[in-house]
């Protein structure tokens, strides 16, 4: 009889360690099987690589995972992150640009760009939550219409065209420090620390998990819903500002066409790390282990010589698993 009791222990703590860490395992398999197909694939160049392309849409994630926690979403950070981008652009060309935006304003201070695009991005985010918490539309429909005129924004601010011609210091930010750490890795790492304190140690962190649960208790326990709906959005409008500089440092440049699709990407991620769109369950842990995910898939599909459309469909199908296995726990939950 006991040793029936403990079989079934052992049962319950291998699904458990599944549920919990299945994903990890699965991050592991695919670097163990890209390593013997491409031996390539674990130097430390190809390692920085992929951790530099997942920083931009990772870092996205990571505000996407508190909107979605709070049992929300948000559609509109890719536009955000363009139009956060061109206007923090102007405010960062070089002397030297041949299509100044600003011609009789001289270089600013790399401060400056970088304040404006997080200034940009926390706006729009925050406009979005208002309008999610004093009227009770629907998220997804508040960030389809955000996501519509921050690109609309773009493109009219730009006049359709990129901004370029950047001040070094800004484009710094996508090279590497001392010749050898991608700045952005160091960015996206930085925000990782800083989004997990904000949701494990703080009231605000801990509301957004009681609003994502049931938002009707949360308002009962004394929780400021509405207050804190704005302070989610704003943070995902935020990080989506900081994305913007990451992509200017990287790029160079900023088209307001920029960032389409991103926003699907970053919440993949945050899908793929375990983050449910029930509300209520979700880490940064998880958000960063599946922009990984997405990352040494894309990488790896590359090495291989995979067709780029072929890798959409790949990530299309791993995001609708993800989802199906989200629900099947969800309802054995209930």
């Amino acid at each position: 009889m006991a040793s029936t009791e403990n079989t079934a222990g052992r049962q319950v703590d291998v699904k458990q360690i599944l549920q919990k860490y299945g994903i990890v395992f699965v991050l592991i398999l695919m670097i163990a099987g890209l390593s013997i197909a491409e031996p390539a694939f674990l130097s430390r160049a190809n390692i920085f690589n992929v951790l530099t392309q997942s920083a931009i849409f990772g870092i996205m994630a990571l505000g996407l995972t508190f909107v979605i926690i709070s049992k929300g979403i948000d559609l509109s950070v890719g536009s955000i992150l363009a139009m956060a981008g061109v206007v923090a652009a102007s405010f960062g060309q070089s002397s030297e640009a041949t299509a100044k935006y600003f011609p009789n304003l001289g270089e600013m201070p790399v401060i400056v760009p970088i304040l404006v695009a997080l200034a940009v991005g926390a706006l729009a985010g925050a406009i979005s939550g208002t309008l999610i918490a004093k009227t009770r539309i629907p998220a997804f429909i508040a960030t389809l219409g955000m996501m519509t005129v921050a690109r609309g924004m773009a493109l009219i601010y730009s006049s359709g065209k990129p901004v370029s011609t950047l001040i070094p210091s800004l484009t710094a930010i996508g090279g590497k420090l001392f010749g050898v750490i991608p700045v952005p890795v160091i960015i996206y790492f930085i925000m990782i620390v800083i989004s997990t304190i904000l949701l494990n140690n703080t009231r605000f962190g801990k509301s957004v998990y009681a609003i994502g649960g049931n938002i009707t208790a949360a308002e009962v326990s004394g929780v400021h819903v509405s207050r804190n709906l704005i302070l989610i959005y704003a943070y995902s409008g935020l990080l989506a500002g900081l994305a913007a500089v990451v992509f200017a440092g990287r790029v160079g440049s900023v088209h307001p066409g920029a960032a389409t699709g991103y926003e699907l990407t970053a919440i993949a991620a945050t899908t793929i790390g375990g983050t449910s769109h029930s509300g209520g369950i979700g880490t940064i842990w998880g958000a960063f282990v599946g922009a990984l995910v997405l990352a040494v898939m894309r990488n790896g599909l590359t090495l291989l010589g995979v067709d780029a459309y072929w890798q959409q469909v790949t990530e299309g199908v791993i995001i609708v698993v993800a989802v199906i296995i989200d629900m099947r726990k969800n309802a054995k939950k209930d």
